[in-house]
């Protein structure tokens, strides 16, 4: 597979990606409560998951994985809302996105790999 064409693909999983978790942003943050990041996070997760457990490689997993799911899961928000939130509740925020992260990921790949 080409790199010209792997970029692509990951740009187009992106151009999906992208504007869910905006969307997901806008219609369920409220101030002290970061629920779309949260609900992009482990959904971003769940997916990854499922795509490693199938075992995809190649075209599949530039579109899907790095591009779509890479594109919807935003770490970088989640490090400022975290921030935002203050010790006691940013805390207990990145504790819960991680633990559902984490384990939507491993709910994921048994699912995927029960697929593959």
């Amino acid at each position: 597979m080409s790199t010209l064409v792997t970029a692509g693909l990951v740009a187009l999983g992106a151009a999906a990606g992208a504007p869910l978790r905006y969307w997901l942003w806008r219609r369920l943050d409220a101030p002290g409560r970061p629920v779309g990041t949260l609900v992009a996070n482990t959904s971003g997760s769940l997916l990854l998951g499922v795509l490693s457990g199938l075992a995809l490689g190649g075209h599949l997993l530039a579109l899907l994985g790095t591009g779509f799911a890479g594109a919807l899961t935003t770490w970088s928000t989640l490090a400022l809302q975290t921030h935002g939130l203050g010790g006691r509740v940013g805390s207990v925020y990145v504790t819960t996105t991680l633990v559902l992260a984490l384990g939507s990921c491993a709910v994921g790949f048994v699912v995927g790999a029960g697929l593959a």
